[in-house]
């Protein structure tokens, strides 16, 4: 493997490669470039020609079709492919690859796979979630044992353009990470589903109910963060007891709702480690 030091760029980042320019891609590249990250410094590999021509016109970014000599120059190198193209995109990528940094958003994929398929033991697997489109996101963090410190900060400083991130002592734990807070999100959008029909049903407007909804998520998630107390005091506070909260409550906790819910994330925790047996295989 070659042992070539990164171009370095204003900031001190090095060179960024992203092989799959979707979602979460762009959510880095569009974070990157508002802190000045000049496009010219980072490189997409993105097999779909639509998503090319989606990257040129939002970035000004030539994304290329495929793997090439033009990624020699990262050192860092940003894998945002479904899990069951990881290791073919791995394949047609290592033969270009300088002594780069990994770090993976793909679901699912172990690091030892990585390791193998990829050749080097500089690697991070990162779970992050949907917020990171607009800068709000959580994201899980692992980092292999040959991650130096110095690997630890740029990978933070690059997730850092998406919102907050936390790392992980064992890999393991990233399958809860997936289950709380990659899928969690959509357990949010359900509620507000919910919320809004309720509304609906009960005379307000359905974009008003919705309206409802979504502040009182973001305000009560604001407060969660910004207070000394756990969720559960800040619950009882707003639950007094005969009070219209506390007949929603008991309602919910009479039809076994929070015991469900746990029940539902316990599943999506068993299905996050079934993709790294699935997709994960070296």
């Amino acid at each position: 493997m070659a042992s070539s030091s990164p171009d370095p760029v204003p900031g001190g980042l090095p060179v960024l490669a992203f092989i799959g320019g979707g979602n979460m891609a762009s959510a880095v590249i569009g974070g990157l470039l508002r802190q000045g990250l000049p496009a010219s410094q980072v490189e997409v590999v993105e097999p779909f020609e639509p998503a090319r021509g989606r990257l040129r016109q939002q970035f000004g970014i030539q994304a290329l079709e495929a793997a090439g000599p033009a990624l020699a120059r990262a050192g860092l190198v940003v894998w945002a492919v479904k899990p069951q193209t990881f290791r073919d995109a791995a394949a047609q990528a290592r033969p270009h690859l300088g002594a780069a940094l990994h770090l993976s958003v793909a679901a699912g994929i172990r690091t030892d796979s990585m390791g193998a398929w990829l050749g080097s033991e500089r690697i991070v697997r990162a779970m992050p979630n949907t917020p990171a489109l607009v800068g709000q996101g959580m994201t899980g963090l692992f980092a292999r044992p040959g991650v130096s410190a110095a690997d630890r900060a740029l990978v933070e400083r690059v997730i850092a353009t998406t919102g907050e991130s936390l790392w992980v002592d064992g890999e393991q734990q990233l399958d809860a990470v997936t289950a709380l807070s990659g899928s969690g999100p959509a357990y949010v959008f359900l509620f507000l589903e919910a919320m809004a029909q309720a509304g609906a049903e009960m005379g307000l407007p359905r974009e008003q109910a919705l309206r409802l909804a979504i502040g009182t998520f973001a305000g009560a998630s604001s407060l969660a963060r910004d207070a000394q107390e756990p969720p559960e005091v800040l619950r009882e506070r707003v639950t007094s007891k005969g009070g219209t909260t506390y007949a929603a409550i008991t309602s919910l906790q009479q039809d076994g709702v929070p015991a469900q819910f746990v029940k539902a994330l316990h599943a999506a925790r068993r299905r996050a480690a079934e993709l790294g047996d699935e997709f994960g295989a070296a």
